[in-house]
């Protein structure tokens, strides 16, 4: 009878230890996933600069924790004191303009096409009416103000997030030939023959996300870089971070082009605003569908439905690491169900 009731025991002592141990990481989980899919994503270049330095593995992996410090760490900490310290000037600036009564709309809104006289007429009213303007701008500055500052306290939480995946990233690289002997053995007992095609997939599809997600928002925020040089936009460096945290989020590079342009057209600049718009248009948000689909492998590109859903999913999950997390794991499960599709009409 004992005989009988053993192995049952030991997969429900396996089934306890492992939601132990997830309950215990859960706080940590969004970090650890984020430090793993970092290194899986980096492992080919660890192994390059681990040959240069001589097997020094602590050494190496060290070198590689500060280059991610130092790419995203630092830029991401410095969008998030730069919102937090302009959402509190802006919004006293215009308490003090409604306070004063200097607040007029700018003079660009004229020049819009069919609505522009309309639009400009309505704003002087609205403005000239002490009374309703007040109401107005209590009813949604506020609301503003909480949506800003939201944004900037979950920047700062990804900051804690993407301070501590760093740390553990830093024990990934140095024991992660260890982890993932270990891991190989692990899986080839439990899938047999089929370990290493699920492996290969993973790794392949965490790659090609990676690849695509990081790679289409560098290469986007080096675009708007140039563009906003050209443009003559101030705070280039603060406005290309915001493009590269920005291209994560389906539609999102439009937001930062886009206030670029609307600044060019307050400031009077019309032909530098409509040539920001065309290079936003064409060259900014036009890398998405040139530099993606050339740097996620083949087999791991994601419907633009599943990259949205992930997107808003993950940051609801994980906080701002999410926006990498969410995109990352469907395309993983998306990749082992037509692995298996595949190996089943075989």
């Amino acid at each position: 009878m004992e005989k009988r009731f053993q192995p049952y025991t030991r997969l429900a002592a396996i089934v306890f230890l492992v939601i132990g141990c997830l309950w215990v990481l859960s706080p940590f989980l969004a970090a650890i996933l984020f430090a793993a899919a970092i290194t899986i994503s980096s492992w080919p270049l660890y192994e390059r600069l681990l040959e240069r330095m001589k097997q020094r593995r602590t050494l190496a992996a060290a070198t590689m924790t500060i280059s991610l410090v130092l790419v995203i760490l630092v830029p991401l900490a410095m969008v998030t004191w730069n919102i937090a310290d302009n959402a509190g000037h802006v919004y006293r600036g215009v308490r003090e303009a409604l306070d004063a009564g200097t607040m007029a709309p700018p003079e660009w809104i004229k020049q819009i096409p069919l609505v522009g006289e309309s639009v400009d007429a309505y704003l002087h009213k609205l403005i000239g009416n002490r009374e309703e303007l007040l109401a107005l701008a209590k009813r949604y500055m506020e609301p503003a103000r909480r949506i800003l500052l939201g944004g900037s306290v979950m920047l700062g939480s990804g900051v804690a997030q993407v301070s501590l995946a760093a740390f553990v990233s830093f024990f990934l690289y140095r024991d992660g030939q260890t982890l993932l002997n270990a891991l190989r053995v692990g899986m080839e007992k439990v899938m047999g023959e089929h370990a290493h095609p699920v492996a290969d997939t993973v790794s392949r599809t965490v790659r090609g996300v990676m690849y695509g997600l990081l790679g289409t928002a560098l290469a986007q925020a080096a675009v708007a870089a140039v563009g906003f040089l050209i443009a003559g936009v101030p705070a280039v460096a603060l406005l290309s971070v915001a493009t590269f945290l920005f291209s994560l989020i389906p539609v999102g590079p439009p937001l930062i082009w886009g206030g670029a342009t609307i600044w060019l057209f307050n400031q009077g600049s019309t032909g530098w605003a409509i040539f920001m718009a065309i290079w936003g248009v064409f060259l900014i948000s036009g890398v998405d569908n040139v530099v993606k689909p050339m740097l996620i492998s083949r087999g791991s590109s994601l419907p633009f439905l599943l990259v949205l859903l992930g997107v808003m999913g993950g940051v609801l999950a994980f906080g701002f690491v999410g926006l990498f997390i969410g995109p990352t794991l469907l395309a993983v499960a998306l990749g082992l169900l037509r692995n298996w599709t595949d190996t089943a009409s075989e």
